[in-house]
């Protein structure tokens, strides 16, 4: 699940400033810049084609870039993106420079597996997810693409906490261990059911259990007036 290192064509972009970025955004072109690694910032520019379908695709904040620099690599990560409030395009893009061997935090998207075998939604439960992407620290060779929330064996009104799910060797969760990741909510009206039926069982085991009592009573009962009946008689046959 590691991610792939994917390569993009950057341009120096020797004048900063924002008429320096309108301009490049005039020429169909998106202002950006790489920094970190105990090195001096790099202007950059990316085609703005580019960059969004890179952005579109999904997970452009986890994957790993080799941006070709005028023949030069720089293996980075995108941190930052901005999109135009209106037309909603990239405007400017951040990336931060990676040292060989070096760590970074990351918050990863959570991919829930095997609902439809949950017995909670067999049920008519919904699966809710209440994380929907998770903090780590990890290598930059070792960044998962997503992690997984097997909620398969789920039933209605459990969840799935931080602890029950495995982390990649290397990866360390930075979200406390108890978190809930992933719950199966009741349907509508589940709880009025269960209620029912729970009075239903208690309403069907109460008429029997006083019912044994009373026939059992009735028994000596109906016994005894029958024996006293005869104790005269046979009293008078003595005499």
């Amino acid at each position: 699940m590691a991610t792939t290192v994917k390569e993009l064509k950057a341009t120096a972009r020797p004048k900063s400033g924002k008429g320096a970025a309108r301009a490049e955004r005039r020429a169909g072109r998106v202002p950006g810049v790489i920094y970190g690694n105990n090195q001096p910032p790099v202007t950059i520019s990316i085609e703005d084609r580019e960059l969004r379908q890179r952005i579109l695709a999904g997970r452009f904040l986890t994957t790993l870039v080799d941006i070709d620099l005028e023949g030069k690599k720089h293996r980075v990560i995108p941190r930052d993106y901005h999109l135009d409030p209106v037309k909603d395009f990239p405007i400017h893009v951040d990336f931060m420079r990676l040292g060989e061997g070096a760590t970074i935090r990351i918050s990863v998207p959570l991919h829930v597996v095997k609902a439809e075998g949950s017995p909670g939604v067999k049920r008519g439960g919904t699966v809710n997810i209440v994380a929907h992407a998770i903090d780590l620290e990890c290598g930059v060779e070792s960044i998962p693409q997503y992690i997984e929330a097997d909620v398969g064996s789920l039933e209605i009104g459990h969840s799935l906490h931080l602890s029950d799910v495995k982390l990649p060797a290397g990866v360390k969760a930075l979200t406390r261990e108890d978190a809930t990741l992933v719950t199966i909510v009741p349907p509508s009206g589940y709880a009025e059911e269960q209620k029912a039926a729970a009075a239903a069982a208690a309403g069907g085991a109460a008429p029997g259990a006083a019912a044994a009592p009373a026939a059992g009573a009735a028994a000596p009962a109906a016994a005894a007036p029958a024996a006293a009946a005869k104790a005269p008689a046979g009293g008078d046959k003595k005499k």
